[in-house]
Order: structure tokens, then C-alpha cells, then sequence
């Protein structure tokens, strides 16, 4: 399964490398908190760890270890504005259940 982005996700990283001035990618990761298990990771990279993989998407490369690919192979990434809000939401198929708030996770 593939890792996806929406054109307006691929800008908004873009736009965010960009202003930084520096950096290799994107990292989408996860890590065991919240409610429901687990809550997505997503930050900039500026050196490759040992067990990342590395995926070009819409012009932007995803990085993502190994242990968190099983959990996020077919994930798309997408960015999103709702009124005064905006930020980046995980569309993975791969998730059985969310909490409440939709903070966290489970697979």
C-alpha cells in the first residue's frame, strides 16, 4: 500500500521546508499515548536515522521507521482549514477506532 499526500498537504510541507530553510523531509511516526493507543508523530527531518524508509510524494519526501510503516502503509496525509482552524489530518485505513476527541488511535 502506498503513502499518499493531497496537493494541498505536499504545499503546505513545501511552504514549511521552504521557510525553514533546511531539512529532508517530513517524518510521520507514531507513539503509544492518548485514550484509544496511539497518536500520529509528524516533524521535520534533517538526518536519516538507521531504520527509516524514505518515500517521494508529490515532490516531498516522507520518512517513516520501520516499526510505525506497518501501522501507517495506505495512510494519506492531507491539510485541511475549518473555519479559524487548520492543520494536517491522517487518513489511514489501517485504524480500526478513535477516541472521542479524535486525538488517538487504535489499529
Amino acid at each position: 500500500m502506498a503513502i499518499t499526500m493531497t496537493p494541498a498537504a505536499a504545499e503546505r510541507v513545501q511552504s514549511f521546508l521552504s521557510n525553514r530553510g533546511k531539512g529532508i523531509g517530513l517524518r510521520l511516526g507514531l507513539k503509544t499515548s492518548g485514550c484509544s493507543g496511539m497518536v500520529y508523530v509528524i516533524e521535520f527531518v534533517d538526518e536519516l536515522n538507521d531504520d527509516d524508509e524514505v518515500y517521494e510524494v508529490a515532490d516531498v519526501k516522507i520518512i517513516i521507521d520501520a516499526k510505525s510503516f506497518i501501522y501507517l502503509q495506505g495512510i494519506e496525509l492531507d491539510f485541511v482549514k475549518e473555519g479559524l482552524n487548520e492543520g494536517f489530518q491522517f487518513n489511514n485505513p489501517n485504524a480500526k477506532g478513535e477516541c472521542g476527541c479524535g486525538e488517538s488511535f487504535t489499529v
